[in-house]
């Protein structure tokens, strides 16, 4: 685990693999930490890769900061990770919130990314009713804490079944999601409210992509992962079979088979 003062906060972020592999750079979602990718960073570390898995602030053991996170400040804190360590670009991994993370990345910071994985997630903007949504939510994670949303969430983070029939999974999730600072999720959730457009940035895309997406995702189903791949030219889509919004929690054997493929690919 590494510290890192940047952008008026304290980034930590854990790297894995051989220093002159290629380097992959892996964005956790809303509400977790870098722990997300347990599995998916023990087999790129073994396949040769550099694993490079920070907390987003906020998360995890990052500086949290109250107030608003929009998604420019947590792509200028990735930067800032990749210029610490010398990486001049990276294949860029985000599921969910982390993957409008990482397509903020491409609009941002283009030659910065080798790549982009995709997981769960949508590239368009946030409606009235969705903006409305995440603000009532930062709210109620402040005066609750994150408990409730936890036990709000956890069969839609998991798909139903896999809550029961997976417990070391469930465990994982469900602890990620309790031990996230309100203050941090709530900023977060706020910048994600104000998130822009994301569709014309995949439509020029030039880089590789991998589109990836749980077969039972309640929140970005595999429909809409099917509008994602279709907009970003060339790109791959695997849809994961017996798993929901996480399937690299879910089904990680399935989901490093497809992550390795494509990687090997570039």
């Amino acid at each position: 685990m590494n510290p890192l003062a940047a952008n008026g906060t304290t980034l930590f972020f854990e790297e894995h693999g051989p220093e002159a592999g290629p380097p992959v750079l892996m964005v956790h979602g809303h509400p977790f930490d870098r722990t997300l990718w347990g599995a998916q960073t023990a087999a790129l570390a073994a396949s040769g890769y550099r694993v490079i898995a920070p907390d987003l602030r906020g998360y995890g053991r990052s500086g949290v900061v109250s107030g608003v996170t929009p998604f420019d400040v947590f792509a200028d804190d990735l930067i800032a990770v990749l210029d610490h360590l010398d990486v001049g670009c990276a294949v860029v991994c985000g599921v969910s919130m982390g993957g409008q993370i990482a397509m903020e990345l491409l609009r941002s910071h283009p030659g910065r990314v080798r790549g982009l994985v995709l997981s769960d997630t949508s590239p368009d903007p946030e409606t009235e009713e969705g903006r409305k949504f995440r603000r009532e939510t930062a709210e109620r994670l402040i005066a609750e804490g994150m408990g409730p949303y936890a036990d709000e969430v956890i069969d839609k983070m998991l798909a139903p079944y896999n809550v029961t029939a997976k417990p070391e999974a469930a465990a994982l999730v469900d602890g990620l999601m309790r031990g996230t600072d309100p203050q941090g999720a709530a900023a977060a959730l706020r910048g994600r409210a104000e998130r822009p457009d994301y569709r014309p940035v995949l439509a020029a895309c030039r880089v590789p992509c991998l589109v990836v997406v749980g077969a039972d995702d309640v929140y970005t189903p595999v429909a809409e992962a099917e509008g994602l791949h279709a907009l970003v030219p060339g790109s791959r889509l695997v849809v994961i079979e017996n798993a929901g919004h996480l399937p690299g929690v879910e089904q990680p054997e399935a989901f490093n088979r497809a992550l390795l493929e494509f990687l090997g690919g570039l």
